[in-house]
């Protein structure tokens, strides 16, 4: 594959994930439509999506043995507390306090099995937390408490998700798997959905945008592009989602970039890359 290709391809993926907190965020902001309900119709959406997928590409009788419960109950969580911190939470600020979580997680169970960070990494570890307590910080420009811890739980959960799908089975597969067993497990969150709650054409549409799309199609567009990255290379380049999703916030959903989100985008991004190429040794 050429480099431009798989430049295309990296920011593409990047794109959809970033795209992820501007739906939510779009659909519940204006009460398009019922966190609950969204999630509801993300996951169905996207288990829909990846299952075609792997289908065409000829994997279809591997999907069953492809998921994990424990994964699906990780990916769930995710999808659930990231659906409802956003009516409280801005697009860019959410992603940015789930990407922080996410890495912080992995970094952690890391050290928990026993890596023992170099120098340099834990420098950007530091930084990288210190970025994330200047971001929740009580202040003036703080966000929402409540909706703060939901998202950082969504981005542990997605943290232990994405350690739990390191290395073994295809990637797209096992994504597809744990979509279709997360399905059935996401259908009692119906009993908390307020159906007296307006869920308009447009909520729904953005819902099923947010599974079908910038989950199920950019996660094959992702390890499409993986396949010819560095692990390294590829855990720096993730650096860019939140930075497009609070661009595109400003851009697309009028929301204001402050001093604090920039000083702990710094820090919680740099310090990431910091800690990606500081690397370890084992205990």
């Amino acid at each position: 594959m050429s480099p431009i290709k798989i430049t295309a391809l990296t920011l593409l993926a990047l794109t959809a994930f970033a795209a992820n907190s501007l739906l939510n965020r779009a659909a519940l902001a204006t009460g398009e439509i019922d966190p609950g309900a969204f999630t509801v119709i993300r996951i169905v959406s996207g288990a829909v999506m990846l299952a075609a997928l792997v289908a065409l590409s000829g994997g279809a009788s591997r999907l069953a043995p492809s998921g994990s419960l424990l994964s699906a109950l990780s990916l769930l969580a995710y999808a659930v507390f990231f659906s409802y911190a956003y009516l409280s939470l801005e697009a860019g600020l959410g992603a940015l306090l789930l990407f922080g979580a996410v890495q912080i997680t992995m970094i952690s169970v890391g050290v928990a099995r026993g890596e023992r960070p170099k120098p340099l990494r834990w420098a950007g570890i530091a930084a990288a937390c210190a970025g994330f307590v200047a971001l929740v910080a009580p202040g003036d420009a703080a966000p929402d408490p409540f909706g703060a811890v939901l998202m950082t739980v969504a981005g542990a959960a997605w943290g232990v998700y994405s350690l739990r799908g390191a290395g073994g089975k295809p990637p797209l597969e096992a994504t597809a798997g744990n979509f279709l067993i997360a399905t059935p497990l996401v259908l009692p969150l119906l009993a908390l959905i307020d159906f007296g709650a307006p869920m308009t054409m447009a909520g729904v549409l953005l819902a099923i945008a947010s599974g079908a799309l910038a989950s199920g199609l950019g996660y094959a567009v992702w390890y499409a592009a993986l396949k010819h990255l560095e692990a390294s290379v590829a855990a720096v380049l993730q650096l860019l989602a939140p930075l497009i999703a609070i661009v595109l916030s400003i851009l697309l959903l009028g929301e204001e970039a402050t001093l604090r989100m920039g000083l702990a985008a710094l820090l919680i991004l740099g310090g990431v890359a910091m800690a990606v190429k500081g690397g370890s040794r084992r205990a």
